[in-house]
């Protein structure tokens, strides 16, 4: 599942090799949804007309919008995002699926490299150990604004994420939301070993100005931190224990990337 906008395709070439590149178990097989927001039908003009790739378009409302979009032509068991500027690793969708054929395991994430604008690829900072994510300790790195894992490379089962509403339509932050929401109500796994390649550079939507320039942190962070307690332990549901509320943060937090 891949959103882009007009004049952010420049990778778009590169994200498809890495998905030609992948072996996957026997009996399972790969599309590609690519969905433009906005359009202009310009990004989708840089890709070839193949029986595994999707293309669709949608007025333009942001990355969440255009994956949630897209969702709709989704036919597959399993759904695994990709920025329209980031790679996969080799085996990645394969270690995917092995991680959700564990009993109860709905959504898992992989450990992510970052690509540095001078080639170099680091490891993240805050990746977990290899074995189950817990909704508590999330919340805790996202309250403590170091938040664990790199939410653009989530897979997750289509069934769950059709429950969920697909990704929640947020100026920034969506897949840090879903994913919250998906360990809320559903067991999670964490894959050490790499599956994604996050690249770093100038013009990606977290580096530009306005990105930070005309979003309030401070409100994003209290509306996304009361949703996702609000899958935990659901108002509707009496007699459940409620968790504490989050204390809120004084001054608005630094976006939560790398």
């Amino acid at each position: 599942m891949t959103a882009v906008y007009d004049g952010g395709h420049s990778f778009l070439a590169e994200a498809r090799a890495s998905l030609e590149r992948q072996v996957l178990p026997p009996g399972w097989a790969l599309e590609w949804l690519v969905q433009e927001d906005g359009l202009t039908g310009e990004p989708l003009r840089a890709l070839p007309d193949a029986p595994w790739i999707s293309k669709g378009s949608c007025r333009k409302g942001g990355a969440a919008v255009a994956r949630t979009v897209a969702l709709s032509r989704a036919t597959g068991d399993i759904v695994r995002a990709l920025d329209a500027d980031d790679l996969l690793t080799p085996g990645a969708l394969s270690r995917d699926i092995s991680a959700l054929a564990r009993a109860r395991t709905e959504w898992c994430i992989s450990s992510c490299l970052d690509l540095l604008p001078d080639g170099s690829l680091l490891p993240g900072p805050y990746d977990p150990q290899e074995g189950p994510l817990e909704f508590r300790e999330l919340m805790a790195g996202f309250t403590a604004d170091l938040f664990p894992v790199v939410g653009t490379h989530l897979a997750v089962r289509t069934g769950l994420l059709h429950a969920l509403g697909g990704w929640p339509a947020l100026p920034a932050w969506e897949t840090i939301a879903l994913v919250l929401r998906c360990a809320a109500v559903a067991p999670g796994w964490m894959i050490s070993e790499p599956g994604g390649i996050y690249r770093k550079h100038p013009e990606q939507t977290t580096a530009r100005s306005e990105y930070g320039g005309t979003t309030d942190f401070a409100a994003l962070k209290s509306l996304i931190t009361h949703q996702a307690l609000a899958c935990a332990t659901p108002p509707w549901a009496p007699g459940e224990e409620r968790h504490s509320p989050v204390t809120e943060p004084r001054t608005p937090p630094p976006p939560p990337h790398r």
